[in-house]
């Protein structure tokens, strides 16, 4: 089947759904509130399920050229001590958020892709076999369609990220009592870093600047850590308070509507897997929408196929965040988790 789509939100998964149905000859049209893309931004892990996606888009190959492969890592203690060494399996890649958009904009073909255009309701979006809502984790086609039940709600912590110049010595997180901090390579050779801390340990910090935050939490964590508190430069740093989708949707599809990535499953980022899951969102919906005689059928299936698998991600991703960020029993934490790990199935 061919025919016209309009989709909401410019992002990953908006671009993959437009490539994928632009490839098999459907005319697709893009509206996006932002201005044009992102020229910055930090890194996202690329795991296998999403390389099959970027595969299918004929992107994969070039993907995996001119990113970074992270083959595992270490979870260590504010001390530096060991708690446990992660294999990745067949490897994650790592690619800025505005180097895969540009590979994705680069499949769109003669897709229209409006900037500066918002949609206040989706509803208004007439003409189209297919309309999608792919405007993130505040969707306002989510509140249109489901109402203001189902909106992300705060995880009481705050996240920093950002990048600082020069590779990483070793990859991986450190837990310690109600914070976390996080460090990968970069795919320009520079290092990514994130870190949390939960809302409750910042009160009484008033106005300070977030690199003085950072130091002020962090700055009597082990060397690596240290190193890149002091490579890291104030305006460069992107702060935010985690959310996420506690009550989950009863559907992914309404109206004809159908809500892919953060629009459907916001979830915390622990997992490193809501970029992932939004294209591998956005192809499956494309691929089932061609090779089906009805869209409807298409929209039943890929709610069948896509709902419950994202929707354990999300309470999943929460449970390891509460594991991470933990103010108590975090000696053992430590010892659960590199016994677990211990346990685990090489591959």
């Amino acid at each position: 089947m061919s025919g016209r789509a309009a989709i909401v939100g410019g992002g990953i998964g908006g671009l993959a759904t437009a490539a994928c149905l632009r490839g098999h000859g459907w005319e697709v049209e893009v509206f996006e509130r932002a201005p044009g893309p992102p020229e910055t931004g930090t890194a996202l892990g690329m795991w296998p399920h999403a390389l099959a996606a970027l595969d299918t888009l004929g992107l994969g190959g070039a993907l995996r050229a001119g990113a970074t492969r992270q083959s595992g890592g270490t979870l260590r203690r504010p001390d530096g001590t060991t708690v446990a060494s992660l294999g990745l399996g067949g490897g994650v890649y790592l690619v800025s958020r505005p180097a895969l958009l540009k590979l994705l904009s680069g499949a769109l073909g003669g897709t229209a892709v409006h900037y500066g255009t918002p949609v206040a309701d989706i509803r208004a979006l007439t003409g189209y076999d297919i309309v999608v809502a792919a405007d993130g984790a505040n969707s306002r086609a989510r509140s249109v369609l489901f109402g203001q039940r189902y909106t992300p709600v705060p995880a009481g912590v705050t996240a920093w990220r950002g990048t600082v110049p020069g590779a990483p010595a070793v990859a991986g997180e450190t837990w310690g009592r109600g914070a976390l901090f996080g460090i990968t390579p970069h795919d320009d050779g520079s290092t990514n870093w994130y870190a949390c801390v939960r809302d409750g340990d910042l009160a009484g910090t008033g106005a300070a600047d977030d690199r003085t935050l950072l130091r002020t939490h962090f700055g009597a964590w082990h060397r690596d850590v240290r190193d890149v508190l002091a490579r890291i430069d104030a305006p460069g740093v992107l702060r935010h308070q985690l959310t996420h989708l506690v009550t989950p949707l009863p559907s992914y599809v309404r109206d004809g509507v159908a809500l892919i990535g953060d629009a459907a499953h916001a979830m915390l980022p622990n997992l490193g897997r809501g970029a992932c899951e939004a294209l591998v969102d956005g192809v499956t919906l494309a691929r089932l929408l061609v090779t089906s005689d009805r869209p409807d059928r298409a929209l039943a299936a890929y709610d069948r196929v896509r709902r419950r698998r994202t929707q354990r991600l999300v309470r999943a991703s929460a449970v390891l965040n509460r594991v991470a960020l933990a103010r108590r029993c975090t000696g053992l934490r430590d010892v659960t988790v590199r016994l677990a790990t211990a346990a685990a199935p090489r591959r």
